[in-house]
C-alpha cells in the first residue's frame, strides 16, 4: 500500500512537470496551442457528426415504420368496412384485432418519431454550434497571432532604439545650450550696466527735475489765475 501511494505521488509529480513544460512551450509558441485546440475541436466535431448521422438514420427508420403502419391501418380499415358490408363476421373480428394492434403500434411509433426528431434537431444544433466555435477559434488564432507578431516587432524596434548611443548628440547640444545661456547673460549684464551708468542716472535726474519744475509752474499759474478771479469780486 505504501509503495502504491509513493508511485501515485511520483506519477502526479511527473504529470505536473509535464503539464508545466507543455504550458511553457505553448506560451513560447502560441500557434501550437491554438492549432492543438482547433484539432481537438475538429475531432469532437467529427465524432458528433457521426453520432448525429446515427440519430438521423434512427429517425428516418422510425418514420418509415410509422408510414408503413399507417398505410397498413388504412388498408385494414378498408377491409373491415368490406367485411362488415358482406356480413363476414369472422373476418371482421380478425381485422378489428389487427386494427387495434396497429393503433397501439402507431401510437408508440409516433411517440418514438417525435423523440427521434427532437434528438436529431438537438444534435444538429450542437453540430452547428461546434462548427461555429471552430470558426471563431480559427479567427481568434489569426487575430491573436497577428497581435503577437506586431508586439514582437515593436519590442524589437524599442530594443534597437534603447541600444542607440546619443552621448555625442547630447554633448553637442550641451555646448550649444551653454553658449546661448552666455549670450543671454551678456545681454542682461549690458542692460544692468547701462542702468547703473552715471550719465544715465544724471539724465533721469534731470528729467525728474524738469517734471518737478513744470509742476511748480503749473501750481503758480493756478494760484495767479485764482487771485485774478478773486480781485473783481472784492472790488464789488
Amino acid at each position: 500500500m505504501a509503495n502504491n501511494a509513493i508511485f501515485a505521488r511520483l506519477a502526479n509529480l511527473w504529470t505536473g512537470f509535464v503539464s508545466l513544460w507543455v504550458s511553457d512551450v505553448e506560451k513560447a509558441h502560441p500557434e501550437i496551442a491554438y492549432q492543438n485546440a482547433i484539432a481537438s475541436m475538429i475531432e469532437k466535431y467529427t465524432q458528433l457528426k457521426a453520432a448525429t448521422g446515427a440519430i438521423i438514420a434512427r429517425r428516418q427508420e422510425i418514420t418509415a415504420r410509422l408510414d408503413a403502419a399507417e398505410r397498413e391501418l388504412a388498408s385494414v380499415a378498408s377491409d373491415l368496412e368490406t367485411a362488415l358490408a358482406t356480413n363476414q363476421d369472422d373476418l371482421a373480428v380478425v381485422l378489428i384485432q389487427k386494427k387495434n394492434a396497429l393503433d397501439t403500434t402507431i401510437t408508440e411509433l409516433r411517440t418514438d418519431a417525435a423523440q427521434a426528431t427532437a434528438d436529431a434537431d438537438n444534435a444538429k444544433d450542437s453540430l452547428t454550434q461546434v462548427k461555429t466555435d471552430i470558426d471563431k477559434l480559427k479567427a481568434e488564432k489569426d487575430r491573436m497571432l497577428a497581435q503577437m507578431h506586431s508586439a514582437q516587432a515593436r519590442l524589437k524596434i524599442q530594443g534597437q532604439l534603447d541600444g542607440l548611443s546619443v552621448d555625442a548628440e547630447v554633448q553637442a547640444l550641451s555646448a550649444v545650450r551653454d553658449h546661448i545661456k552666455g549670450q543671454v547673460a551678456q545681454a542682461s549684464l549690458g542692460a544692468e550696466l547701462h542702468n547703473s551708468d552715471l550719465d544715465v542716472r544724471l539724465n533721469k535726474l534731470r528729467q525728474s527735475s524738469g517734471s518737478v519744475t513744470a509742476k511748480a509752474q503749473l501750481d503758480a499759474l493756478k494760484q495767479a489765475r485764482a487771485a485774478a478771479q478773486a480781485a473783481p469780486a472784492k472790488s464789488l
